[in-house]
C-alpha cells in the first residue's frame, strides 16, 4: 500500500453559493451558529462577518488539516470556537450548554478543494495517489481495503447504489480480477478497461464517489447529522444545506419536507400533520451562470433551506 507520509500546503477551497446561504442562515446577528463544514473558512468568514460582537460560530470538521488552515484565519476572534469531529456526531461534539440554542446550522456536503487537489488523500483520478480518501482521522477503512477486500456482491451494490453506475456488475469483476490495486490511476485504468462511450470520464467519477461514499460513510453520517441538528436548533433556527449529487440532495429534500427521510408527513390522531421543519425556500437555489464560469465545481450544487418549527 502506497505510503502517506507528505504534507503538502492546504489547498483553499472556493465557496459555492456563498451569498445566498448565508442570507438565509442568518436570522439572527447575535446568534449562535454552526459552521458544520468548515473546510477552508470560506462561509465562515462571511458568517463571522454578518453577526455581532457577541454572536457564536462554531466551526466543525473532521479533518485536522482544515482546523490548521483557518487558524490564522479567525485568529484573535473570540466569536468564533473550532471543533473537531466528525458532523454524524453533532449533539456529542457541541457543548451541551448550546443545545436548543442554536440559531442556524450550514452543511456544505462533499469533499473540499483541498482532499480533491492533493493526491496523498487519494480522492482524485486525476493524479496518481494512494488509494486512502479517508475525510477524518485516517482511522476505520480506507479505499484501498474496499478495492482490495471487498467481495464481489458488496463492490457491485456499492458501485450500482452509491455511483449510480449502470456498469457496476462488469466493473466489479475487473476490480476483483485485477487485485492487488495499489494506487488511484491503477484504479482508473481498470475501471476504463471495460467502459465504452462518450461519457467514460463520467463513469469513472462516478466509481471514485460510490468508494468515497462508502469510506466515509456519507449518507449514513448525512441522516445522523441532519437528525441531531434539529435537536439543537431553537425554534425558528435554520439549517441550510448544500448538496452536490442526488443522492443526498434527496435526503435534505425528505427530510425537510417531513422531518423523516422518507419524505412521508405524519399524522396526529386527528389527522393533523406533524412537522417538525418547515420549508423555508420551496425552489432549490442553484449556483448561476456567472458563478460555475468562475468556479466549475459548482455546477452540480443544490441548495436548500428549512426552519425548525415552533414559535422563535
Amino acid at each position: 500500500m502506497m505510503k502517506t507520509d507528505t504534507m503538502a500546503e492546504y489547498i483553499p477551497h472556493i465557496p459555492v453559493l456563498l451569498e445566498e446561504s448565508v442570507e438565509f442562515l442568518i436570522t439572527d446577528k447575535a446568534g449562535i451558529y454552526i459552521d458544520s463544514t468548515l473546510g477552508g473558512g470560506g462561509h465562515s468568514a462571511v458568517i463571522l462577518k454578518n453577526l455581532d460582537d457577541n454572536a457564536l460560530l462554531l466551526g466543525v470538521d473532521q479533518d485536522n488539516e482544515a482546523h490548521d488552515a483557518v487558524q490564522d484565519l479567525f485568529a484573535g476572534d473570540t466569536r468564533f470556537i473550532s471543533v473537531t469531529g466528525n458532523f454524524g456526531y453533532l449533539s456529542t461534539i457541541i457543548p451541551a450548554e448550546f443545545h436548543g440554542k442554536v440559531s442556524g446550522i450550514m452543511f456544505d456536503l462533499g469533499i473540499s478543494t483541498h482532499q480533491i487537489k492533493e493526491p496523498m488523500r487519494g480522492f482524485s483520478f486525476q493524479n496518481d495517489g494512494p488509494l486512502d480518501m479517508r475525510m477524518g482521522d485516517l482511522s476505520g477503512v480506507s479505499a484501498y481495503d474496499v478495492v482490495n477486500e471487498y467481495d464481489y456482491e458488496k463492490l457491485r451494490d456499492i458501485i450500482f447504489h452509491y455511483g449510480e453506475e449502470r456498469l457496476s456488475r462488469q466493473i466489479a469483476a475487473e476490480i476483483i480480477k485485477n487485485r492487488p490495486i495499489e494506487s488511484t490511476l491503477e484504479l482508473r485504468k481498470v475501471i476504463e478497461s471495460v467502459l465504452y462511450g462518450r461519457h467514460i470520464i463520467k463513469s469513472v467519477a462516478r466509481v471514485f464517489q460510490a468508494i468515497r461514499i462508502e469510506v466515509n460513510r456519507e449518507l449514513e453520517v448525512l441522516k445522523t447529522a441532519l437528525s441531531q441538528a434539529l435537536d439543537l436548533l431553537r425554534p425558528g433556527g435554520r439549517i441550510v444545506a448544500i448538496s452536490y449529487h442526488s443522492l443526498e440532495d434527496r435526503i435534505v429534500k425528505n427530510f425537510f419536507k417531513s422531518g423523516n427521510f422518507e419524505g412521508n408527513i405524519e399524522k396526529d390522531f386527528y389527522g393533523n400533520p406533524i412537522q417538525p421543519i418547515k420549508l423555508i425556500s420551496r425552489q432549490i437555489i442553484t449556483p448561476s451562470d456567472e458563478e460555475i464560469k468562475r468556479n466549475p465545481a459548482a455546477r452540480s450544487a443544490k441548495l436548500r433551506v428549512a426552519e425548525k418549527a415552533g414559535d422563535a
